[in-house]
C-alpha cells in the first residue's frame, strides 16, 4: 500500500480552535464601538430621570386603581345604543378615511417609486412630502382638521386619509420598486410605454403587498379613529372623553368594550384574508 500524503488535511491553528474547540462567539468592540454603548447608556439613565419613573408612586397609586376598577364592574348599559352610534361612526370614519387615502397613495406611489417616476426631482419632492406627512402624529392633523373645517366626524376622516397616505404611498413605492424588472424591460424592448409597464406588469406584481399593506393600514386607521374623538374629531372618543371627565368610569367600561371587540373583529377579518391570500399564491 501506498503512502497517504496528508497534503490537504492540515488546517491552521486558529481554524483547529474555530472547528473543534469552543466557537468564537463575539468579536471584540471597536473603541468607537465601545464609546457609543456607553453614550447611549449615559442618554438612557439621563432619559430615565427625565421620565419621571417612580416606585413610590406607582404602589401610592394602586390604591386609585382599584378603586376606578371597582367602579368599572360591571360596565354600564343605560347608553348603549348612542354609544353604539358612536362605534359605527368610528368604524366608518375609518373605513372611508382608509379607502380614500388608498386610492390616492397609487398615484403617489408610482411617482416616488426609483423604477415609475418619470424624474428624479419628482421622486424627491414626493418622497418628501409623504415623509413630511407620516411625521406630524395623528393628533396633530386631527386639531389641524377640527380647526380648518369644525368638529365632527369629516375633520377625523381627512385626518386619517392623511395619515394612509403616509403609510401606504411609501410602501407601496417600495413594493413596486422590489417587482423583478425583467418583464418590465422585455415590455421596454418591444416599445412599451412607461404606463402600459406600471399597467401590465409592476401594479400585477406588487398587488399581493399592496392588499396586505391596505389591510394593515385599516387596522392602524380603526385604531386611531379611536383615539381622534378625544380632541373633537368625532367618533367613539368623544363618548370616552365625556364619561372619563365626568367619572362614569362604568359606562367607559362598557367604551373600552365594544372597542375591544371592534378592534378585534377587524384584525380577525385582515388575519382571515391575508391567509386566505397566501393559500392563493402557493
Amino acid at each position: 500500500m501506498g503512502k497517504l500524503s496528508n497534503k490537504g488535511f492540515t488546517r491552521s491553528n486558529d481554524e483547529t480552535r474555530t472547528n473543534f474547540g469552543a466557537p468564537l462567539r463575539f468579536e471584540r468592540p471597536s473603541i468607537l464601538s465601545q464609546v457609543l454603548v456607553a453614550l447611549f447608556l449615559l442618554f438612557f439613565l439621563w432619559s430615565t430621570a427625565n421620565a419621571g419613573l417612580s416606585l413610590s408612586e406607582l404602589l401610592a397609586g394602586f390604591p386609585n386603581m382599584a378603586t376606578i376598577a371597582g367602579e368599572m364592574v360591571p360596565p354600564a348599559t343605560d347608553r348603549v345604543w348612542p354609544m353604539a352610534n358612536a362605534i359605527l361612526v368610528t368604524f366608518q370614519m375609518a373605513l372611508v378615511g382608509t379607502v380614500i387615502g388608498i386610492a390616492l397613495s397609487i398615484p403617489i406611489a408610482i411617482l416616488a417609486a426609483r423604477n415609475t417616476s418619470p424624474h428624479p426631482v419628482v421622486r424627491h419632492i414626493t418622497r418628501s412630502v409623504v415623509s413630511f406627512f407620516r411625521t406630524v402624529p395623528d393628533l396633530a392633523w386631527a386639531l389641524f382638521f377640527v380647526a380648518s373645517v369644525g368638529l365632527g366626524p369629516f375633520a377625523g376622516t381627512l385626518t386619517i386619509i392623511v395619515d394612509t397616505i403616509g403609510f401606504c404611498a411609501r410602501f407601496f413605492a417600495e413594493s413596486m420598486e422590489e417587482v423583478d424588472p425583467g418583464p418590465s424591460e422585455a415590455l421596454a424592448s418591444i416599445g412599451a410605454s412607461p404606463m402600459d409597464r406600471i399597467a401590465v406588469v409592476l401594479m400585477p406584481g406588487a398587488m399581493p403587498s399592496f392588499i396586505n399593506i391596505s389591510l394593515f393600514s385599516l387596522e392602524k386607521a380603526v385604531r386611531s379613529s379611536v383615539v381622534l374623538g378625544l380632541v373633537g374629531a368625532g367618533g367613539i372618543g368623544a363618548e370616552l372623553a365625556v364619561s372619563m371627565e365626568m367619572f362614569r368610569y362604568d359606562q367607559a367600561a362598557m367604551i373600552v368594550l365594544m372597542i375591544f371587540i371592534l378592534v378585534f373583529a377587524v384584525e380577525q377579518f385582515s388575519s382571515s384574508t391575508r391567509n386566505r391570500l397566501l393559500r392563493q399564491s402557493k
